[in-house]
């Protein structure tokens, strides 16, 4: 698990095709490894990836054909800044919400306003994904965790202080970047709630007492 604060800007080195799929070489620039072993788990723009090799200032990983299908780190070039987080422990601070590293989606950037010394950006989502998101919820984007202003359709908006800007990849993206999502976790347990399935039989009174309904 995660918690999309974002501890350091890092690079892409390289992605090395191998037998299918690809090893993706990482530069973490001032990132902490001193903690880190093998077979850890570090966010690469909100995707959870094992640590298979380990250096002084970087890390490769293995990335199946079905994250490289369903995120941004395929279309990655050496050189793309990545923003990356160490997996959380049980005593650190939770400062942005649960964020498990499974990517949802890929949305992409409609737009960028500035808003006073901050910035108003838009994302779209694929449709199937826009019924989780809700107005001051939390959204995870590139592994970033956010508050979502407002949603109209398969559109949302949050507001970015220059903070945020200055200390993750944001600050190289631009209108029409493709970005990862991560949809808010409670939202598709509520869904499931629900929604139906077989296993899912919870009556009104117990949806109601719990905020559910």
């Amino acid at each position: 698990m995660f918690t999309g604060i974002v501890q350091s800007v890092g690079r892409i080195l390289r992605l090395e095709p191998r037998g299918g799929d690809v090893r993706l070489h990482v530069d973490t620039a001032d990132l902490d490894l001193t903690d880190v072993q093998l077979g850890d788990s570090i966010a690469v723009s909100g995707v959870c990836l094992t640590a298979i090799t380990l250096e002084a200032r970087g890390f490769s990983a293995d990335v199946s054909n079905e994250t490289l299908a369903h995120t941004t780190l395929g279309k990655h070039q050496a050189g793309d800044p990545v923003n990356l987080e160490k997996a959380l422990r049980l005593a650190d601070r939770l400062g942005g919400h649960l964020v498990s590293g499974h990517v949802d989606g890929v949305g992409k950037v409609v737009s960028i306003a500035p808003d006073g010394r901050s910035q108003r950006w838009t994302f779209e989502v694929p449709a199937q994904l826009a019924r989780y998101i809700a107005s001051k919820g939390s959204i995870c984007i590139d592994g970033t965790s956010l508050t979502v202003n407002e949603v109209i359709g398969n559109r949302f908006g949050v507001n970015l202080i220059p903070h945020t800007v200055e200390h993750t990849a944001f600050q190289a993206r631009r209108a029409g970047d493709a970005v990862n999502i991560e949809v808010d976790v409670v939202a598709r347990y509520v869904e499931r709630l629900i929604g139906g399935g077989e296993g899912s039989r919870i009556d009104e009174a117990f949806l109601k007492q719990h905020g559910f309904a």
